[in-house]
């Protein structure tokens, strides 16, 4: 199984947080905005994601599973 983060444009206001508490799939623009990258990742960064959504003070973030196939 594998997930991957979904940022929502409209709500986000570029608190760069989840830049911080998730590197691995998150970079951001020159606004502090979230670049996402659309890769699906595997269990063992699915806590750092989860850090990282928990952390947003707009619920901009979100975890969507994948399937494979």
């Amino acid at each position: 199984m594998s997930w991957r983060i979904i940022v929502d444009p409209i709500a986000c206001v570029g608190q760069r947080g989840c830049a911080d508490l998730f590197p691995e799939r998150i970079t951001l623009d020159d606004w502090n905005f979230p670049i996402v990258d659309p890769k699906a990742f595997e269990r063992a960064l699915l806590k750092h994601a989860r850090r990282a959504v928990d952390a947003c003070p707009t619920l901009a973030l979100r975890i969507e599973q994948v399937e494979r196939g």
